[in-house]
């Protein structure tokens, strides 16, 4: 360990943790950062950006430690090999760094009272179908990217990693994971023929079940995702798109236009709104993937950890009630809703699914995709019929 260059380095990490306020994404901020400071180097900036994930990784735990004392620590529970636990809190972490993630945790709780519960806020509020153990250690390993290969793509897609220095491994005939931070914009002979989309979204689709020419609603499309995976599935049916920010469909647009859809339609709607402006339309199916949390998603995103102003699962909680209220008065008798989030949270999962079956749904199958057991999100879906 080069103890002057790694000084160096945290130096780097204080500026951006002192600059770096939580209200954006990190990875955006950290665009902007190095956009800033073009001096550095791809060696500090792959630092820069490893040793501020690390640190965000310890979530809320232990508090009244120093910003380096508590990047330490995250960086002996995450393996990360930053050196910063060496360098640190030498006589804490001697002879200790081989031990598994368990035991590590077990020795941080001896050492400095680490409850790995701190680390994940609300984590009193997480599903009980949830395993919570595995779950928040989950935190302390980068997930992986995973894509999803259109029809009839697979060849060349396969043939194209095949003649490149990328790592892949296959999960299924169209689903593939890498490292995360693998940059497939390098194997340009790929472009268009597949899509980034998580494990667990992935997934989302076996409740879809559309049949041929059926008109179907996605209600919050964001940028598309779900939405492809629908037309995929079923290439003969008529959809509508919907969201409340234009900027969004714009993307949106983008996406489809490179994946080769062009049978949709798209309209800027406010589900709070008690009338969508849809002026009685009604669907064979309409797919919520609704505003939350996003805790599903925090061993993506650990900066979030951080910044979660805990007041909003009410909010969030009260909103999903509202949109799925809304959407339902478009929903043609005997035809599903399928309800989805990236939340881990029971107040926004079973707890509106209840509120749904007072209003006369029936739940035909529902679970937690769970994906701190494959490196990947953790989402909630659930396959309702009126």
């Amino acid at each position: 360990m080069n103890e002057k260059r790694l000084w160096q380095q945290l130096r780097t990490f204080d500026r951006i943790l002192d600059t770096y306020d939580v209200k954006v994404p990190l990875a955006r901020f950290l665009t902007r950062y190095f956009k800033e400071n073009r001096q550095m180097g791809s060696t500090d900036r792959r630092m820069a950006s490893r040793l501020i994930y690390t640190f965000f990784r310890l979530g809320g735990a232990l508090p009244d430690f120093s910003p380096h004392e508590r990047l330490a620590v995250s960086d002996f529970l995450c393996a990360a090999g930053c050196g910063v636990a060496e360098l640190i809190l030498p006589s804490q972490f001697e002879n200790s760094l081989g031990l598994d993630l368990p035991e590590r945790v077990a020795l941080c709780n001896k050492q400095f009272g680490f409850e790995l519960e701190s680390i994940f806020p609300l984590s009193d509020k997480i599903s009980p179908k949830i395993d919570a153990q595995k779950f928040l250690l989950s935190h302390f390993v980068q997930p992986d990217l995973f894509i999803r290969i259109h029809p009839g793509k697979e060849k060349t897609v396969k043939a194209a990693l095949e003649g490149s220095s990328i790592a892949w491994k296959a999960l299924g005939p169209h689903t593939l994971s890498f490292p995360n931070g693998t940059k497939l914009d390098s194997v340009r002979s790929m472009a268009g023929n597949y899509e980034v989309q998580d494990l667990s979204s992935q997934q989302t689709g076996r409740f879809f079940k559309p049949a041929a020419n059926e008109y179907w609603w996605d209600a919050c499309a964001g940028s598309g995702g779900k939405s492809i995976l629908l037309l995929q599935q079923e290439p003969s049916v008529n959809l509508l798109v919907s969201d409340n920010r234009n900027s969004i469909l714009r993307n949106l647009d983008e996406r489809f236009d490179k994946a080769g859809i062009s049978n949709y339609r798209k309209k800027i709607v406010d589900l709070t709104k008690e009338e969508t402006l849809l002026e009685g339309e009604h669907f064979d199916g309409i797919i919520l993937d609704a505003p939350c949390t996003g805790s599903g998603t925090w061993g993506r995103t650990p900066e979030m950890m951080a910044g979660f102003d805990t007041s909003r699962l009410p909010y969030f909680s009260a909103l999903q009630r509202q949109l799925a209220g809304n959407v339902l008065r478009h929903l043609k008798p005997g035809k599903p809703l399928i309800y989805i989030t990236c939340s881990v949270f029971e107040e926004e999962n079973e707890q509106v699914v209840e509120q749904l079956e007072r209003e006369g749904m029936q739940v035909e199958e529902m679970c937690y995709f769970k994906g701190y057991e494959e490196r990947a999100d953790t989402l909630f879906a659930v396959r309702l019929v009126r």
